[in-house]
């Protein structure tokens, strides 16, 4: 089993009620994360974030700084890895296991922007042709982000296959 096919699966997991656990939580992957930039020798702020009960932690640099691609790897593959690290770290420090989603260097913001595109493309050719449309394999947090995009667009959508060639298929609702 990749990294990739196991991040995700707190997915199902119900938000975290407490606010203040997440905000513990947060401060555990922060602290988590310095370090790493720390020992790596690498320059980056921390953001932490708050939305519908889940954590999500950026860290950025300077506009044109490249420094922290390394840590995104091909595919966004080392972020995911790191992601899960920084999960494995807070589950250490709490007892809980965390849903918190990481971004570095807004890989993750530009690629759900990607994700909204190719769902809104598969979204017209499902309406323009009538058939299914089959979209590429994707992690399960990246699927979610668009089967709401299809949901929201009044289209239905379901997850097929498995492991590391599970992906969505977008249809028209019948009538």
């Amino acid at each position: 089993m990749t990294a990739t096919e196991n991040i995700d699966a707190p997915e199902l997991e119900a938000p975290i009620d407490n606010e203040q656990e997440v905000l513990d939580e947060g401060e555990v992957a922060a602290d988590y994360l310095e370090e790493l930039l720390d020992i790596a020798d690498l320059d980056g702020d921390i953001d932490i974030e708050i939305r519908g009960g889940r954590t999500y932690i950026s860290i950025v640099t300077e506009d044109d700084d490249t420094s922290l691609d390394s840590l995104v790897g091909e595919n966004g593959e080392t972020l995911d890895a790191l992601q899960e690290l920084t999960r494995l770290a807070v589950l250490t420090a709490t007892g809980e296991r965390s849903r918190l989603i990481l971004d570095i260097a807004g890989y993750r913001a530009d690629r759900a922007e990607q994700l909204k595109k190719l769902a809104e493309e598969a979204i017209a050719n499902a309406r323009d042709t009538g058939e299914k449309v089959h979209l590429e394999p994707m992690s399960a947090y990246e699927r979610k982000l668009v089967h709401d995009v299809i949901a929201e667009a009044g289209l239905h959508s379901e997850s097929e296959g498995e492991s590391t060639r599970r992906h969505i298929v977008v249809s028209v609702l019948d009538s």
